[in-house]
């Protein structure tokens, strides 16, 4: 499945999306690492391919012990990324 999602993720490369709280960022792509507009933080591939074993997600609670879950949650939760999968 991450092979489908990260094809989403190059997709939408500079469009905004929104933390659960509100706050928006966007990303760049650099090989298999997402850099994140609002905070000197990136997200690898790998990551994001863990984070999907919890998805879907409700809170970001099950996220914590992974890479900025605030970012995670607002990305994978999004519409653009999930479509219908989850």
């Amino acid at each position: 499945m991450i092979e489908k999602i990260w094809t989403r993720i190059i997709e939408c490369e500079g469009e905004i999306f929104t933390q659960k709280k509100g706050k928006e960022f966007s990303y760049s792509i650099k090989g298999n690492t997402l850099f994140l507009s609002t905070t000197n933080r990136s997200i690898s591939k790998q990551v994001i391919e863990h984070a999907l074993e919890f998805v879907p997600l409700e809170k970001k609670t099950p996220l914590q012990h992974l890479q900025a879950p605030s970012y995670l949650y607002g990305n994978l939760m999004d519409d653009r990324i999930r479509k219908h999968d989850w």
